[in-house]
């Protein structure tokens, strides 16, 4: 059986960094958006310093409704490896940044009856999607599922269009073996792996258990 991505989102200190990193979790989530989780990029580039990653983990900077020059600001501070476009950004302002930093592109799609033709409308330009739940007031990050059965069809779209497709919202060590039944290509975590607001590295162990052990 295929292993599942793993990405640990909403990363916003040093050690939260360095149990992410240490996870051996593919992507690294930094919010640079207006959240309770938004890290300073002066401050993040300093962490980043002070942590060594595989040559094969990725850092994601997740953004919503950006200007290049807001990205342009914390690419001088920190090395992403992928930009995720988090807001209502069109394809032409997301293809003039990519084209600008050379860098992997994702778009975070909000759950709905709408979900498959707003990923259509970006194929050829992403390469890669987030599937989230749409809680009013707030762009992501929310901790709060969306209707899993649904997620096959998403994974369809993707493949169709040969790019990856994480789904995210409300995935915990207590839930991560429904969803895997659902075959997801790759789960995103934040609040999930948290206790108090900060990364908790009992919970991020066993959410890669139970990854580990599902594809067995």
């Amino acid at each position: 059986m295929k292993s599942t991505l793993l990405k640990l989102c909403g990363n916003h200190s040093l050690q939260d960094l360095r149990l992410s990193v240490n996870s051996g979790a593919p992507y690294i989530g930094i919010v640079f958006a207006e959240s309770k989780r938004k890290v300073d990029p002066a401050l993040c580039g300093e962490w980043l310093k002070q942590i060594e990653k595989d040559k094969e983990q990725k850092y994601v900077g997740v953004f919503v409704n950006p200007t290049l020059q807001e990205i342009s600001y914390v690419l001088s501070h920190v090395p992403l490896d992928i930009i995720q476009f988090h807001g209502n950004e069109s394809p032409a302002e997301i293809i003039e940044i990519k084209l600008s930093t050379g860098l992997t592109v994702w778009k975070a799609i909000h759950h709905n009856q709408n979900g498959i033709t707003k990923m259509k409308s970006f194929n050829r330009v992403v390469d890669g999607y987030v599937i989230d739940s749409k809680v009013k007031g707030a762009w992501g990050g929310t901790g709060a599922s969306f209707d899993w059965e649904s997620i096959p069809a998403y994974n369809k779209e993707a493949e169709r269009q040969g790019v990856q497709c994480l789904i995210a919202g409300g995935i915990t060590p207590q839930n991560v073996k429904e969803i895997l039944t659902y075959s997801p290509q790759g789960i995103d975590i934040s609040s999930g792996i948290e206790t108090n607001g900060s990364k908790d590295g009992n919970k991020i162990q066993l959410i890669k258990e139970r990854l580990k052990n599902y594809c067995l």
